[in-house]
């Protein structure tokens, strides 16, 4: 966090010289005054001025990014980051020429990424953050990916009457293939085993 110490004839002059020279808002800011400011003969302000200590409080998003553009100067690879924030949180979304490397096998370099920069983002936040980190909607079509399995495994269970048993996979994942197949009128579906191996079963109901 970024500290400095203003002195300026009054106090309310220092925290504005200090809000320009940080480049930031008054609410992103935490206050202390140091030294009050005294009157000199006859009145007159300024013999001994105010001293202010202003310290920039950190943005949650934007250490976010300082974050990712570390891990990918140093990975050097060229990605740009686009933030949307909505109701569910804030969806990260990272566009380049060499994604491959970040998204990682079905997901799995995306998904460690992802709950670092969710460790960051909450470090500097005083209520909890949810941010969701993808990579030119890979995780968009994954869920279509694991939809159209979810639907082909239940046919087959029900075609054979015997329950399916799928690779481990994240909970993330578990739950979309749940969600997919809750309402399913022939095909329930349950998980089993410890993580980091959990699965999920599709067994006729």
């Amino acid at each position: 966090m970024k500290k400095i110490v203003v002195t300026a004839k009054t106090i309310e002059e220092a925290v504005k010289q200090g809000i320009l020279q940080l480049n930031t808002t008054k609410d992103r800011v935490k206050i202390t005054v140091l030294e009050q400011p005294t009157k000199g003969l006859l009145g007159i302000f300024g013999v001994k001025p105010a001293k202010v200590e202003l310290e920039k409080v950190p943005d949650a998003y934007e250490e976010v990014e300082l974050f990712l553009l570390d891990v990918f100067r140093t990975m050097a690879l060229d990605v740009k980051i686009e933030q949307i924030t909505n109701g569910d949180g804030t969806l990260i979304n990272l566009t380049g020429p060499e994604l491959g490397i970040l998204i990682g096998r079905r997901g799995q370099t995306l998904d460690a990424l992802q709950y670092l920069v969710n460790i960051v983002a909450n470090r500097y936040s005083t209520s909890h953050i949810r941010v969701i980190l993808d990579a030119e909607k890979f995780r968009e079509r994954r869920m279509k990916t694991l939809e159209d399995l979810s639907s082909r495994l239940a046919q087959r269970v029900i075609k054979t009457r015997k329950e399916v048993i799928l690779e481990p996979m994240p909970a993330q994942e578990r739950k979309i293939i749940h969600a997919h197949l809750q309402n399913h009128s022939a095909v329930k579906t349950y998980s089993k085993g410890d993580e980091p191996n959990r699965r999920i079963v599709i067994a006729v109901r």
